[in-house]
């Protein structure tokens, strides 16, 4: 089963491309360390208070890629220099 997400954030502590940039390098590399994702931006690169990342997961059955999803989304979600304002999923 493969599961992928789009997740589109809002970072207000950001002032510009760079400080953007540091936080959401810093929450990619980190959510990759500790799920089994991948993770990556997938939109508004030139924009300093938003950005759109994709994940995928691949899980031997639907409810364990499900559970990963999840715990990632939580993860990036507990960021407070960030608020999520939209998410989208499709099973493959």
């Amino acid at each position: 089963m493969i599961v992928y997400a789009e997740c589109e954030y809002i970072i207000s502590t950001a002032h510009s491309l760079k400080e953007k940039r540091a936080v959401l390098q810093r929450m990619l590399t980190r959510t990759k360390q500790k799920f089994n994702v991948s993770i990556g931006e997938l939109d508004h690169q030139d924009v300093w208070q938003r950005t759109c990342i994709g994940i995928v997961i691949v899980a031997s059955d639907k409810v364990a890629a499900e559970r990963e999803l999840m715990h990632a989304i939580r993860y990036l979600d507990s960021n407070p220099e960030w608020e999520r304002i939209e998410f989208r999923k499709e099973y493959l």
